[in-house]
């Protein structure tokens, strides 16, 4: 009887029902989402899933792997610019460039990673800054649109939707989404694997990773291209998203760097739905203040501290917290005075 009790509690314990549920609520949804929504708001979707994609990389370096970056936005913005100067330019199909888009994000990441290896916190952060500022001047020397302002917009009818049926607001959601999806889970897949686990032993402890064999410069610089590489298939599909790659205000990618680390910081670092969550919290305070430049930044900001005092890991840790609380407080009447479990009481029917 013991043993077949034992079992019973494997059993239920290996099903996470309410998770499933979620789930597929959370599929319905996102799949109904742009056929019961304006052009406008679908547009807001897909931007909340191309900054989730961006924010998931710089999760995958700072919360997982412990660099610090706020640079993040000059490769978001080659992303962009990539797409951007294919389309224009060569008249290549937005959805070849995409992988361009992330594999010379990658190749920028090894480049800035590289360096990386010789500074740690703040000197890393004060490096990748000056990366994301120095963006848009060089940008200007190589890129000129329309009137000689680093401005590319390719033709709309170059983002045409590829599925009958589907108007190009609704496409473009699709698209987000579906690589939103593939992202995060190869995201939840590396993580859970060896290769995460070195990721993670080499934030918590350099020096006993290195003790156990593990490459300390490999996963750093490697971290840091997949890192990039994600927010260079972000940039490429604001483009889609957006209309164009823009480079005329030269604190536009340091902004850019600023509102992924918020989306990380804000949701919850070193988890996988964290940035998700991050990123549709700040498009929503940026949409309640589109109209007041000036507040923006002010409530950003706001939002960012009132989480470091009241939920320092974020709204994901906010959660678990709460949800650990309700669970332990429906287990204490179980519980004798002392402690001690009390006896069933026995029925007589």
């Amino acid at each position: 009887m013991a043993t077949e009790a034992s079992a019973t509690v494997v059993e239920k314990r290996s099903v996470p029902w309410l998770r499933i549920v979620v789930g597929i609520v959370l599929a319905v949804v996102a799949l109904m989402l742009p056929f019961t929504n304006n052009a406008e708001n679908n547009q807001i979707f897909s931007q909340v899933l191309y900054l989730a994609i961006a924010a998931m990389g710089l999760n995958l370096l700072t919360g997982f792997n412990g660099q610090v970056s706020i640079g993040h936005g000059a490769f978001f913005g080659l992303g962009a610019f990539t797409t951007a100067k294919l389309m224009t330019d060569q008249g290549m199909a937005f959805e070849m460039t995409i992988v361009i888009a992330a594999v010379l994000a990658a190749v920028l990441g090894v480049l800035v990673g590289f360096p990386a290896l010789r500074v740690k916190g703040s000197y890393l952060a004060l490096i990748t800054l000056g990366l994301s500022v120095l963006f848009p001047v060089v940008t200007k020397r190589f890129i000129k649109g329309p009137g000689g302002i680093p401005f590319l917009q390719p033709k709309r009818s170059d983002f045409d939707s590829l599925i009958t049926g589907l108007d190009r607001d609704q496409y473009a959601y699709f698209v987000c989404l579906v690589l939103a999806v593939a992202l995060f889970a190869a995201a939840w897949s590396l993580v859970h694997s060896r290769a995460g686990r070195s990721m993670i032993a080499v934030r918590d402890q350099e020096i006993a990773a290195s003790t156990v064999g593990i490459n300390i410069a490999g996963v750093k610089v490697t971290t840091f291209a997949l890192s990039a590489a994600y927010a260079g298939v972000a940039g490429s599909l604001s483009v889609m998203v957006d209309g164009g790659a823009d480079a005329s205000n030269v604190l536009l990618y340091f902004q850019k760097s600023i509102e992924f680390l918020i989306a990380v910081v804000v949701g919850g670092t070193a988890t996988i739905s964290g940035p998700l969550l991050g990123a549709i919290l700040l498009t929503f305070i940026r949409r309640r203040t589109s109209g007041t430049e000036a507040m923006a930044p002010a409530l950003l900001g706001g939002a960012l501290i009132l989480v470091i005092f009241i939920l320092p890991d974020g709204i994901v840790g906010g959660l678990k917290r709460l949800t650990a609380k309700v669970k332990s407080s429906r287990a204490q009447p179980s519980q004798g005075p002392n402690g001690a479990a009390k006896s069933p009481t026995m029925s007589t029917n």
